[in-house]
C-alpha cells in the first residue's frame, strides 16, 4: 500500500474510532512503530485535531469540536467514483437532479491531473443507455418516477406506509409494511407486507399516485410480520448446481425471489434453491425461459415435472 493511500485510510480509521494508540495502528495496518509515529505526526501536520493522553495506557484522542482536514482521494478512488457516476447517469435513479452539483463538488476536491484523466475517461467509456453521439443526453424515459424520492424520504422515517395505486384505471389504497424498494428490468417495485391481507405484495412504482405514513393505530410488529412471512414460505421444489458460466448468466439476470449460495471460496460454484408455482402459467413460462438462459453449465438436483415438460416442449420447437 502506498504511503498516501495508507495515511488517508488511517485518517478515516482514527476519526471513526475517536481514541486510539500507536500499538493499535501498528497492528491494524501492519507497520512498524516508527512508521506509525511518522504517519501520526504527518496527519497532525495536515491539521487533524489530535490530543495526546499521558500515562502508561495513553494514546490519542480526536477533538470532536474541531475542524477536520480536507478529504483527499487517491487516483483509484477518484476513478471509481467517476466511473460509478458514468455507469448510472442514464438510469432511473432517485435524486437525479442532485448528481450534477455533487459531481461539481467532487471535481473541486481533486487535482488538475486527476481532472484530465476523468476527461479522457469520459471520452472513451460508454455504458448501457448512453447515447454515443451525446453521452450527456438524458431522455425523458430515463427520468425516475416523481414519487420515488418522496417514497424514500418517508421510508427513512417509517416503514409503515399507506400507498395509493392505479390498477387498470381503478384506484386502490393499501396499508403496508415496506420490505424492499428494488429495481428490476429498468423498473422500480415496492415489495411490502399487506397489513390487511397479511401476505407479501408487490406494486410497480409506476402505478403509485400517493404515499403517506400509515394511519393505522394497531400495527403488527416487525417480529410478527417476519413470523407470518416465514410461515407462508412455500416448500423448495427447484434445486440446481451452477458452474462458473451459469453463475455469470445468473448475475446478468435472475427473477427477484431466486437467490444462490456459493459453495466454493472463489465463487466458482453455487447452489440455487427456490419454490416455483407450477400452477401459474406465467411463472412457469418465465422460469422456463430463464433456465434456458442459464445455459448448459447447470446440474439438476430437484425439479418439478411440469418444468421438465415445459423445457422439453420448448426444445422440441428448435429440434422437431
Amino acid at each position: 500500500m502506498k504511503k498516501v493511500e495508507r495515511i488517508n485510510i488511517i485518517m478515516r480509521y482514527i476519526n471513526n474510532r475517536g481514541r486510539f494508540t500507536i500499538s493499535e495502528i501498528m497492528q491494524e495496518f501492519n507497520i512498524s512503530r516508527s512508521t506509525a509515529i511518522r504517519d501520526i505526526r504527518e496527519i497532525e501536520a495536515m491539521g487533524m485535531p489530535l490530543v495526546g493522553e499521558v500515562g502508561r495506557d495513553g494514546g490519542y484522542v480526536v477533538m470532536r469540536n474541531a475542524v477536520l482536514p480536507v478529504v483527499r482521494f487517491t487516483d483509484n478512488e477518484v476513478k471509481a467514483l467517476f466511473i460509478a457516476f458514468m455507469a448510472t447517469r442514464n438510469q432511473q435513479l432517485p435524486y437525479l437532479k442532485s448528481r450534477q452539483s455533487l459531481a461539481e463538488k467532487l471535481l473541486g476536491l481533486i487535482s488538475e491531473n486527476q481532472q484530465d484523466d476523468l476527461v479522457l475517461l469520459n471520452q472513451i467509456l460508454l455504458f448501457e443507455g448512453t447515447n454515443p453521439n451525446n453521452p450527456d443526453l438524458l431522455e425523458l424515459s430515463d427520468l425516475p418516477h416523481p414519487m420515488l424520492e418522496k417514497l424514500i424520504q418517508l421510508l427513512l422515517l417509517d416503514n409503515y406506509l399507506l400507498i395509493t395505486v392505479t390498477e387498470e384505471g381503478i384506484t386502490k389504497s393499501y396499508p403496508i409494511y415496506l420490505l424492499h424498494l428494488y429495481r428490476e428490468k429498468s423498473l422500480w417495485f415496492i415489495e411490502g407486507f399487506g397489513l390487511k391481507e397479511e401476505r407479501k405484495q408487490i406494486f410497480p412504482v409506476d402505478q403509485l399516485i400517493h404515499v403517506q405514513p400509515c394511519p393505522m393505530k394497531e400495527r403488527l410488529s416487525k417480529k410478527k410480520i417476519v413470523e407470518k412471512l416465514s410461515k407462508q414460505e412455500e416448500a423448495i421444489n427447484l434445486v440446481l448446481e451452477l458452474g462458473p458460466k451459469a453463475i455469470a448468466q445468473f448475475k446478468k439476470y435472475h427473477p427477484l425471489k431466486v437467490s444462490i449460495s456459493y459453495t466454493s471460496p472463489y465463487q466458482a460454484t453455487a447452489i440455487l434453491r427456490t419454490f416455483i408455482n407450477v400452477n401459474q402459467p406465467e411463472e412457469l413460462t418465465e422460469i422456463t425461459n430463464w433456465l434456458l438462459f442459464l445455459g448448459a453449465d447447470v446440474k439438476v438436483r430437484e425439479m418439478p415435472e411440469e418444468i421438465v415438460k415445459s423445457l422439453q416442449e420448448r426444445l422440441n420447437l428448435y429440434c422437431p
